[in-house]
């Protein structure tokens, strides 16, 4: 008989062992907690960067901006203003007799001296009138020689009772008018020679000759209204120039005669020339509200040209020096508003005050304030048009004081 045999271990077609509910459990259980950690990590996330957004947009919302001190620097102050170089004599020749041009021989660039000839003019009308001047006093000479004879004859005659005195008296009274009659032709002809020589054109002092406005055969009107081109010649005198500026009102109080300046101009770069204040007009524009003042510049080798445009310096006191309590601030930092100039100033706090200042001197890039402010203000420079007072700032750079820099201000 066979033998049944009991089936070896992990043989046949026995089924798997199935996990048993406990272990399911500890599964969802653990899957559960994994994603509970992975939504509180996600949220704690979310609410770290949401907090850094929102500390990042309020600190954007609070403006950044640089302070300068008020300065109340000492020394002197270089004002630059514009001037104009003229002549020191300038004179526009105008014929004094009517004629024609016979001939000019100095032209423009010549240098002259007083005296000089410039031209002459031919003048034929003047030259027959001169002629008929002549024959009058000699008419006139003629007439008085027979009235003086008649009247020694007449006289001689009474001596005698040969006439009456009375005719006696008219001849020596008819003397008298012959003899003013010799004079008043003599003033004639002295007259007409005097404008004779006005047709010899000189030059009325040493210069040079900067225009010529006629030629040979032009024909000139005497005076010089006479016509529109009747001017001859322009002669200047230029080993000494003037030169004009007009000062601003506001620094008028601080040029005085007998200050010194330098000049500079176009086609001499890098040269500088010294000029002296002689004379002011002493009132002030009504047009542009400017002082005109007149300098002195020596012109030796004729370097300088009438005319020329300059680039005038002016070294002034400082406000310090002066005494006057005047602090100094970038025009930037003003603030200019409906109710006036005002300087936005930051506490110790960083809120801003907004104060009304007083402007004493506008400098250009530097404003002298005469009101308001202290040396130990902390003033906005460049301060947004929106700030308003009692606003919080932040101050991102130290405080540096404003340059005491050239003034370059207009006439």
């Amino acid at each position: 008989m066979p033998v049944e045999t009991a089936p070896a271990p992990g043989l046949g077609n026995a089924s798997a062992p199935k996990p048993s509910r406990r272990g399911l459990k500890a599964v969802a259980i653990g899957a559960a907690g994994l994603a509970a950690l992975v939504v509180v990590a996600g949220l704690l996330s979310r609410s770290h960067q949401t907090a850094q957004t929102r500390n990042w947009t309020s600190a954007q919302e609070v403006p950044t901006v640089t302070t300068v001190t008020p300065s109340n620097e000492a020394g002197a102050q270089a004002l630059v203003l514009p001037g104009t170089l003229q002549a020191y004599y300038n004179a526009q020749i105008y014929p004094r007799v009517s004629g024609y041009v016979h001939a000019w021989y100095q032209d423009i660039g010549a240098r002259v001296t007083a005296g000089q000839l410039l031209a002459t003019i031919d003048t034929p009308e003047l030259d027959q009138q001169l002629m008929q001047a002549r024959a009058d006093l000699e008419s006139a000479k003629a007439n008085q020689e027979l009235a003086g004879t008649t009247a020694k004859r007449w006289s001689s005659l009474l001596t005698q009772d040969a006439v009456s005195r009375q005719e006696s008296d008219e001849k020596s009274g008819d003397l008298k008018v012959k003899t003013a009659l010799v004079n008043a032709a003599k003033a004639n002809v002295d007259r007409l020679l005097a404008l004779k020589s006005f047709a010899r054109i000189v030059a009325p002092f040493d210069g040079f000759v900067t225009a010529r406005k006629t030629d040979i055969g032009a024909l000139v009107n005497a005076g010089a209204g006479a016509s529109p081109n009747s001017e001859l010649f322009d002669v200047a005198k230029v080993d000494r120039l003037r030169l004009y500026v007009r000062v601003p009102q506001s620094y008028s109080a601080r040029i005085k005669v007998g200050d010194t300046a330098t000049l500079k101009v176009p086609e001499h770069p890098g040269q500088s020339f010294k000029a002296t204040l002689t004379s002011t007009a002493n009132a002030v524009s009504d047009n542009s509200g400017t002082l005109l003042i007149e300098l002195a510049v020596a012109n030796p080798g004729d370097v300088l040209k009438a005319g020329d445009y300059a680039e005038v310096t002016f070294d002034l006191p400082g406000a310090g020096s002066s005494g006057s309590g005047m602090l100094r601030l970038p025009s930037s930092a003003l603030l200019f508003l409906k109710t006036g100039l005002e300087a936005a100033v930051v506490d110790g706090g960083g809120h801003v005050h907004l104060r009304r200042v007083t402007v004493g001197r506008d400098l250009g890039s530097v404003i002298e304030v005469s009101g308001g402010l202290s040396p130990t203000d902390r003033v906005i420079n460049n301060p947004p048009d929106s700030i308003a007072d009692g606003e919080v700032v932040r101050v991102v750079q130290p405080e540096v004081k404003p340059p005491s820099g050239q003034s370059n201000a207009e006439g």
